[in-house]
C-alpha cells in the first residue's frame, strides 16, 4: 500500500523553469491572479445535484469588483482556448467561481457558459508551484494527452481535464455489464506504466479521472491524471505506482481477473515503446526541461537519497546511486525506456 508521508512543500518557479516556460510559450502575461479572486465578500457551500456537500464554495464579489473581475477571466478564458482573441467570447458569461476548500492549495474553479446554447466549460486559477508545472509539461510532452496551461508570475492558468473521476466510476460504473473489463484493465497497466517512467506519484482513485468513448464497436477508454502535484518529489518507489493505493482496488481486481502475466508484460512494453516515440519526436523541449529540472530544487534530499535506492535496485542500475536531484533521476529512468 502506498501513503504519502507528509504534507508536500511547495516550491516556487525558478528563473530556468521561467525561461522554459517563455521560450515554449506558456508564460504569458494575463490580467488577474490568483490572489485577486481571494477578494471575495461572502461564500456558500456547494452542493451537487444530490444534494451533497462537494466542499467546494461558491464565492461572490462585491459589486463594484465583479464586473472587472468577471471580465478579466474571461480574457483568461480567451487566452487559454483562443490565443486571446476576445472577438470569440462575446457570448460567453462566468457563471460561477468556486474555491475548493480542502486542497492543499486551495484552487478556484471559474464556470464559462455559452448563452446562446448554454454550453459551459471550466478552468482553475491556482498559486503556480514548481512540482505542477513540470507535472503538466511533462504530461503534455511523454503521454498520449495534449495539456493546455499559462503561467504568468506566481499565476497558473489550467484547463479542465474531462471523464468521470475515478473514486465515482469505480463506485458506480466499473460493474456495469457494458464495460469492457480487459480493455479498461488494459487501460490502467498502461497508465500505472506511464506514471512510474516519468515519477508522477499519488494517482489514487481522486486525482485521475476516466475519458470514456463509445465506437461503433467497442468502447475505448483512457484514464488522465488531473494532479500534478507530486510531480518527481516523493522517496518511496510505491508512491509513483497507482497498483499500490487501496483507493484503485476495484481496478487492480480487474487487472488480476481479466489479465494474464504474459499480456500485462505486452502492455508495459507497449506503453514503454510509445513513450519512448514521444522522447524522440520532441528531443529539444525533453532535453530542455529536464536542464530545468536537473538545476531545480523540486524535493528534499531524505526522498533523493530514498527513491535514488529504490530505483537502483528496480532497475539493477548503480548509476542511480549517483544523482544528486530529482531531475537526474527522472533523467535515467526515461533513459532505461530507450535502453530497453
Amino acid at each position: 500500500m502506498a501513503l504519502i508521508s507528509k504534507k508536500k512543500i511547495i516550491f516556487p518557479i525558478s528563473a530556468g523553469l521561467r525561461e522554459y516556460l517563455r521560450k515554449y510559450g506558456r508564460e504569458v502575461g494575463f490580467p488577474i491572479h490568483y490572489n485577486d479572486l481571494l477578494r471575495y465578500s461572502s461564500s456558500i457551500p456547494l452542493y451537487d445535484y444530490k444534494g451533497n456537500d462537494t466542499l467546494w464554495e461558491t464565492v461572490f464579489y462585491s459589486e463594484s469588483d465583479r464586473e472587472e473581475i468577471h471580465h478579466n477571466v474571461k480574457n483568461i478564458y480567451a487566452l487559454l482556448k483562443a490565443e486571446g482573441d476576445m472577438s470569440v467570447m462575446q457570448h460567453l458569461y462566468v457563471d460561477r467561481i468556486d474555491l475548493c476548500i480542502y486542497g492543499n492549495t486551495q484552487p478556484f474553479r471559474v464556470r464559462i457558459v455559452n448563452r446562446i446554447n448554454d454550453n459551459f466549460d471550466y478552468f482553475y486559477v491556482k498559486n503556480a508551484d514548481a512540482s505542477r508545472v513540470y507535472g503538466l509539461e511533462l504530461e503534455h510532452l511523454l503521454s498520449p494527452n495534449r495539456i493546455s496551461y499559462l503561467v504568468h508570475e506566481n499565476t497558473l492558468i489550467e484547463e479542465h481535464i474531462a471523464g468521470i473521476p475515478g473514486e465515482q466510476f469505480m463506485r458506480k460504473q466499473i460493474h456495469d455489464p457494458l464495460i469492457n473489463p480487459i480493455r479498461l484493465a488494459k487501460e490502467f497497466v498502461k497508465f500505472n506504466e506511464r506514471c512510474f517512467v516519468r515519477l508522477l506519484g499519488d494517482m489514487h482513485s481522486s486525482n485521475f479521472v476516466i475519458d470514456v468513448t463509445p465506437d461503433f464497436e467497442e468502447t475505448h477508454y483512457r484514464i488522465r491524471a488531473i494532479d500534478f502535484d507530486q510531480q518527481s518529489y516523493e522517496g518511496k518507489k510505491s508512491i509513483y505506482l497507482p497498483q499500490y493505493f487501496k483507493q484503485n482496488n476495484a481496478l487492480i481486481q480487474l487487472g488480476i481477473k481479466h489479465i494474464t502475466p504474459e499480456s500485462m508484460l505486452q502492455y508495459q512494453r507497449e506503453e514503454r515503446a510509445l513513450i519512448a516515440t514521444r522522447l524522440k519526436s520532441s528531443p529539444k523541449e525533453i532535453q530542455d526541461i529536464l536542464t530545468s529540472m536537473e538545476n531545480d530544487t523540486i524535493s528534499i534530499s531524505e526522498n533523493i537519497n530514498s527513491l535514488k535506492q529504490d530505483l537502483a535496485r528496480h532497475y539493477k542500475n548503480k548509476q542511480f546511486l549517483e544523482c544528486k536531484n530529482m531531475g537526474q533521476i527522472l533523467k535515467l529512468s526515461l533513459e532505461q525506456v530507450l535502453k530497453r
